[in-house]
């Protein structure tokens, strides 16, 4: 419509348009006046609608409709105008025009929407690829010119798929990815009494409407890569990958708390592949949450990721590392000593090797003064074994037997 308006009125005109010929269309048009002690009885509308009939035609305060019906298909200037009811040859207060479009077709249009959770939800010509997809023709008729007509309906997927229903609307689970054109043929007929008395003929229109179908995988998963923890002034990077069809909504805000994401009150980035890298500089130590809402068109999924901001200095786990490394030293050097105070009470034993032949007996003092000093000596460090200091003193009386010389 269009809206021509002086300094002190405005004109507004609209119509239902597109019908069909022989239906009816309703033009409308209202006065805006400025000036709010103006009654509305001071002003009348002039219409010019030919070559359409007049069906009707009613005026009632600001306000002035009429109903105009066309034989033939075509675009038609409708105009109005107005001016004070007391003077016809005044100029007028506002003037606009609108246009008329009639169709020897059937008017309407095709819908596409998805079915989730039993409900009924409409995102354009994008669907989920899997899930249920409901296509419904909607009939565009004003007048009811259509209501003892039955409708026919010819459905064409685009994928070799062909469906007849007497339903407006037809239902399909495509598992297909990708973009395709759905086509539907409308038949509508009815009877109609003819210009002979007591004749009836069947009356025919036919309508093609064509939809864009568009299917895209869900938004599955969004997996947050990346550390949890910061320091002031650090700058952390996280990688996003999202498993679902591009193109893609990103839209992420970063909080002390994790909140759902509306609208566009957050960072809203359009992004083409699967993965986005975010970069992020912390100016205060503290707990805070990135909030990320990802879209496609066909589904919407929202995820958050904790993170925990320290301030500059040690990192606490750096001081815990220092401690079971302390730990575990003392406990070492703990079992050191146990180790060493064992090995050092342990009973040591040697066997001596004596010669007793004849050849010997000439060395028997050099001997004897060597072994009483070995065994000295051994007995010194064995004091606590009593079978060492036996084997010694046998050995000491037996060196110092007198030994007996024979001759012949």
């Amino acid at each position: 419509f269009l809206l021509i308006s002086t300094e002190a009125y405005g004109l507004e005109i609209t119509n239902n348009g597109p019908v069909t010929t022989g239906a009816q269309a309703t033009v409308q048009a209202t006065l805006s006046v400025k000036n709010e002690n103006v009654t509305s009885d001071l002003y009348h509308f002039n219409w010019i609608y030919a070559p359409l009939i007049l069906i009707e035609k009613s005026e009632q305060g600001f306000n002035s409709v009429i109903n105009v019906t066309g034989e033939f298909p075509g675009t038609f200037p409708v105009s109005v105008w107005v001016t004070h009811r007391n003077c016809w040859l005044c100029r007028p207060v506002a003037r606009n025009v609108t246009v008329l479009r009639i169709t020897e077709f059937i008017t309407g249009n095709l819908t596409i929407a998805q079915i989730e959770d039993s409900e009924v939800v409409t995102r354009g010509s994008s669907s989920s690829m899997g899930a249920v997809t409901r296509i419904s023709f909607s009939l565009h008729d004003p007048s009811h010119y259509f209501k003892s007509a039955s409708f026919v309906y010819n459905w064409d997927f685009g994928d070799g798929v062909y469906q007849i229903t007497k339903e407006p609307f037809v239902y399909c689970n495509c598992s297909s990815m990708g973009n395709r054109t759905v086509h539907l043929k409308v038949v509508a007929e009815w009877e109609q009494i003819g210009s002979i008395i007591h004749e009836r003929e069947i009356m025919q229109k036919t309508g093609d409407f064509t939809t864009a179908l568009e299917l895209l995988d869900a938004v599955k998963s969004i997996n947050v890569v990346g550390s949890r923890e910061a320091h002031v002034m650090e700058n952390l990077n996280l990688s996003l990958h999202i498993n679902g069809t591009p193109p893609l909504a990103l839209c992420w805000l970063i909080k002390s708390e994790c909140i759902p994401l509306e609208g566009d009150k957050c960072h809203l980035v359009e992004i083409s592949g699967s993965c986005y890298n975010l970069s992020h500089t912390f100016r205060d130590a503290g707990q805070y949450c990135l909030s990320i809402r990802v879209e496609n068109g066909v589904t919407m999924l929202q995820t958050y990721h904790g993170i925990k901001v320290w301030p500059t200095g040690i990192h606490p786990a750096f001081l815990v590392l220092l401690c079971i490394a302390l730990v575990s030293v003392m406990l070492l050097l703990v079992l050191y000593t146990t180790f060493r105070s064992n090995t050092q009470h342990k009973d040591l034993v040697e066997v001596a090797d004596f010669d007793f032949s004849p050849l010997s007996d000439e060395h028997l003092p050099n001997h004897s003064e060597s072994s009483c000093g070995q065994l000295c000596c051994r007995s010194c460090f064995l004091q606590s074994s009593k079978e060492a200091a036996r084997e010694s003193h046998e050995l000491r009386h037996s060196f110092y037997k007198p030994v007996k010389m024979y001759t012949q």
